[in-house]
């Protein structure tokens, strides 16, 4: 008998192959992924709640209780150090290189940046694919900056500067979107 958290860590798979064959500009990957399950959810869900009662930031701990209560998690990341190379302007440099020098400069912020906008693109269409998979296989997820910025916060994705959660569950009721606060 498969049991659906099995089901559903199946689909966090195939949600990441998603990820991983979106389209990217130039053809270049940059994007990381990272499937959470068992405890590791826990201590993902452990670091949003800090992060939310350090910045009096409640909706990071309403969304800690949505990891914790969730079957897997699936994290899509983006790597920093990275531009395409248009010099278009976008990240609010002339250059692409001034914005690689200006990384160097980082802020103590849930992300960090500056970041080529061509990129984050990209990870927004891989994300985008990602929750597609997760649609078409009936599994309940909801796409969460709040789970990036755990994951980011624990030192995941290595050389990744943005990140998005996606948590999913298989159940009678979606937890992710009949929710308070």
């Amino acid at each position: 008998m498969i049991f659906e958290s099995d089901t559903v860590e199946m689909v966090a798979r195939l949600m990441a192959l998603s990820a991983r064959t979106a389209p990217k500009a130039r053809g270049i990957d940059v994007i990381r992924t990272l499937i959470v399950t068992g405890d590791e959810r826990r201590v993902l869900a452990r670091a949003m709640r800090e992060y939310g009662e350090r910045h009096n930031a409640g909706f990071f701990i309403r969304d800690a209780g949505n990891v914790e209560a969730s079957d897997a998690c699936l994290i899509i990341g983006s790597l920093l150090a990275d531009a395409v190379g248009l010099d278009c302007g976008g990240c609010g440099y002339a250059t692409c290189a001034e914005m690689l020098k200006a990384q160097g400069n980082l802020r103590s912020t849930p992300f960090c940046g500056p970041n080529c906008v061509i990129r984050m693109a990209d990870i927004g269409i891989a994300v985008g694919s990602a929750v597609k998979t997760a649609s078409i296989h009936n599994v309940d997820n909801r796409v969460m900056y709040t789970v990036g910025v755990g994951a980011l916060s624990l030192g995941w994705l290595d050389g990744c500067g943005v990140a998005y959660g996606i948590p999913l569950r298989a159940s009678g009721k979606d937890i992710f979107f009949d929710r308070t606060r």
